[in-house]
């Protein structure tokens, strides 16, 4: 027997704003399980029904797109394509070049497969107003990074969804980058899905720095090709809630993946990633490596499931997670899974959790160095080795020097 829930505030603002747009299957999944509790495996570290006492409704079309955008400067250069409160500002993208296309608008979902557990895909497809679809051309190769930048300047609803494909072959490098001001309780969501052609090669790098009270829920669900590339490089540096998720499917032999993530969580925040890295084809490796910062009664989450199929013979997969907490309020979960129905691989997962080393410590403060100072580089040496990986100098750079800018104001 089928119980009625007795839905939250959020709840019926959502069901409300659904109603509004008219998505039939994902509005009966949010009105038959609502949002998901501890009871929910995939959550049960972010109670989101709990953390997520509201839902404001969307943001009106910004009059005043262009000063909300000179708001935020560059970290690099990068050829933008701008966001305002959810909704695509395509009279100040900048020129892309030929061999890149864009189209306004929402693409299409399926919202009939949604998991029992989708909460982000369910809000998304129940609510999207604004998204695009990017397409690289086959043996592109793309030097200056596309970026979408999203800016949130309204206690409003944001929710988007994109499709980005790249097509065989092609070299690129794309940015996702989220920014809000402190005070502002703006709520985005953002589901984009990836699809890496045979043989492509590229980056995808996300930096997050929303303001003390925003929410941020976002999805990256990837397609992997054979031979096909990616390096995942995601800055965690802001908001009150985060939940980012990704999800990789290697369907094709030979392909790899790489993830690195720094997760720097302030006072009373709570950032949760969750990636599932499906292996479907033999040959193909993985490696994921977090570096999390926790200050304060700040409080983090890292959930990640490796799968490999029967047929992934000589797949290599690991993934490590390593948390340094700066308070005896702050927290950290970390959760590895393994799940092998291959018999010849190489897996494997690690995580630990410290404070500062004392004897670290006294060997700087030993040699003169202040102990705020002393502290602030450890920290540094613990986080800014994971973004030498990339490429390109300028986006590691600014990768870092964010970082810094953190480790600053929280010191």
């Amino acid at each position: 027997m089928n119980v009625q829930i007795k839905h939250t505030q959020a709840e019926r603002a959502l069901i409300d704003a659904g109603e509004t747009a008219g998505r039939g299957p994902a509005l009966d999944w949010l009105k038959e399980r609502g949002l998901p509790t501890r009871r929910v495996e995939a959550w049960h570290y972010t109670d989101l029904r709990s953390r997520m006492p509201d839902f404001p409704p969307p943001a009106d079309k910004p009059e005043a797109a262009k000063a909300s955008l000179d708001r935020v400067p560059r970290l690099f250069d990068a050829t933008r394509l701008p966001f305002i409160n959810g909704h695509y500002a395509s009279e100040l993208t900048d020129p892309l070049p030929p061999c890149a296309m864009v189209a306004d608008g929402v693409p299409p979902v399926d919202a009939d497969e949604l998991r029992h557990d989708d909460a982000i895909g369910a809000i998304n497809a129940a609510l999207a107003g604004g998204g695009l679809s990017l397409a690289i051309k086959e043996n592109a190769n793309i030097e200056t990074p596309i970026g979408i930048v999203c800016v949130g300047d309204e206690p409003a609803s944001a929710v988007t969804r994109h499709r980005v494909t790249i097509g065989a072959g092609a070299r690129v490098t794309l940015v996702e980058r989220h920014v809000s001001g402190d005070g502002v309780a703006l709520h985005a969501n953002m589901v984009t899905d990836l699809n890496v052609a045979e043989g492509a090669e590229a980056n995808w790098v996300i930096v997050q720095e929303h303001g003390d009270q925003a929410t941020h829920l976002a999805q990256l669900n990837i397609t992997l090709a054979a031979r096909a590339k990616l390096t995942i490089m995601l800055l965690n540096r802001g908001g009150s809630l985060v939940r980012q998720e990704i999800s990789v499917d290697s369907t094709g032999p030979l392909s790899e993946l790489k993830i690195r993530g720094v997760n720097l969580v302030g006072d009373e925040s709570h950032v949760d990633v969750t990636t599932v890295l499906a292996h479907h084809a033999r040959d193909t490796v993985s490696t994921e490596i977090f570096r999390n910062v926790v200050q304060g009664s700040g409080s983090g989450v890292f959930q990640g499931q490796i799968n490999v199929a029967q047929l992934a013979q000589k797949t290599d997969a690991k993934m490590a997670c390593n948390s340094l907490l700066l308070s005896d309020a702050a927290e950290f979960s970390a959760k590895p899974e393994l799940e092998i129905f291959a018999d010849d691989v190489q897996c494997g997962h690690g995580a630990t959790v410290t404070d500062i080393d004392e004897d670290h410590l006294f060997y700087l403060r030993a040699r003169g160095i202040g102990e705020k100072e002393a502290r602030d580089l450890l920290v540094k040496a613990f986080v800014e080795s994971i973004f030498e990986e990339l490429e390109n100098e300028a986006i590691a750079d600014a990768l870092n020097d964010r970082i810094e800018d953190w480790l600053d104001e929280n010191g």
